[in-house]
């Protein structure tokens, strides 16, 4: 009876003693009776030693890699944004440039009397349905040709992408006059074309707007084409052919397969035509002569350039400058949101 309790004893502890000698801890002696078996306990997680620098473990290698990028970005980008932020806090005018006069903190007084400018809050929903109406109608165009570019052959989609990108890679000035010249009232094509005369585009306010939108459109559309269909070319080919096997349309795989798919993809072309469009400055400029007759057609990149330039009220136009940034942040993080609020990773 001692012999096998003995015995039992040694065929409990032993295997017990080795665990916990793995873990540095006594093993469960015989006091047990062996009637319970001592269980082994997980070793402990090591703990960083004390003093280790984060850049051994590997945390800032990342930062050190896109170091030289943040330092450019901060000097482009960063210092001219303080800049005009701090500009906008301050009397600036033309005295100010010459020296005749020192520079005064006027705190929210510019803000004070762009707010209450009428032609300020005019331009600004002019702005804003100007810019909606070009992102909607580049999105549709880039994202239809995209589709084409799917569904013809070889070289007519060269042509059409060699196309695009000739449009794409035209200077704003060079586009803006060519459309002039294409929708001039005496020696357009255009005109003779529909029968319109002397007609000018450029005279009433919708129409001048219409003619700018037609040459945006023209030059923007190209990246969406591009984006829109490099995310269309990495679909499975089976889940397109399964749903047209199943008999829906080339309207209902773009709704119900394409869109959700490509919608990361769509969200970039999205948010940044609505930067590009927002702030569309060569093109009014150049084709409405500085904003159209009696300043109809002007935009707030219009607006800030007149007020800081033509007028010499620069810290005025640091101001109009400060809201559209505030303005295109707002827009951003307000579509991100709601993205993720539908589940989407972006």
């Amino acid at each position: 009876m001692n012999d096998r309790t003995a015995a039992g004893g040694a065929d409990v502890a032993g295997p017990v003693s080795v665990a916990d000698s793995a873990v540095g801890r006594p093993a469960v002696g015989p006091k047990s009776g062996g009637a319970r078996v001592g269980r082994a306990r997980r070793p402990a997680a090591r703990r960083p030693a004390p003093g280790g620098s984060a850049l051994r473990s590997g945390g800032w290698t990342p930062w050190l890699y896109l170091a030289p990028a943040l330092v450019v970005l901060g000097g482009l980008l960063v210092y001219p944004i303080y800049q005009l932020g701090l500009i906008s806090f301050f009397e600036y005018t033309q005295a100010q440039v010459s020296g005749g006069a020192p520079t005064t903190f006027q705190g929210f007084a510019n803000y004070a009397v762009l707010f209450g400018d009428p032609q300020f809050w005019q331009v600004l929903l002019a702005t804003v349905l100007f810019a909606a109406a070009c992102v909607v109608s580049t999105l549709a165009v880039g994202c239809a040709l995209a589709v084409l570019l799917t569904r013809v052959r070889a070289v007519p989609r060269l042509a059409l992408m060699l196309a695009a990108l000739g449009a794409w890679a035209t200077p704003a000035v060079t586009g803006s006059t060519v459309w002039l010249f294409l929708f001039d009232p005496d020696f357009g094509p255009v005109n003779r074309m529909l029968g319109l005369g002397d007609h000018s585009w450029t005279y009433g306010r919708i129409s001048a707007f219409f003619l700018v939108l037609l040459e945006v459109v023209w030059c923007s559309f190209p990246f969406v084409m591009v984006t829109v269909y490099a995310g269309i070319r990495a679909v499975p080919a089976e889940v397109l052919e399964a749903a047209a096997l199943d008999g829906a349309s080339q309207w209902r795989i773009w709704r119900s397969v394409l869109a959700p798919m490509l919608r990361p993809i769509l969200v970039v072309v999205t948010i940044q035509s609505v930067i590009w469009d927002f702030k569309v400055f060569t093109q009014i400029y150049v084709m409405t002569n500085g904003g159209g007759i009696a300043g109809q057609n002007m935009v707030l990149n219009v607006y800030a350039y007149q007020q800081a330039f033509a007028s010499s009220q620069y810290s005025l136009g640091s101001a109009i400058g400060v809201v559209m940034l505030l303005i295109l942040l707002a827009v951003t993080l307000v579509y991100l949101r709601l993205l993720r609020r539908q589940g989407e990773e972006l």
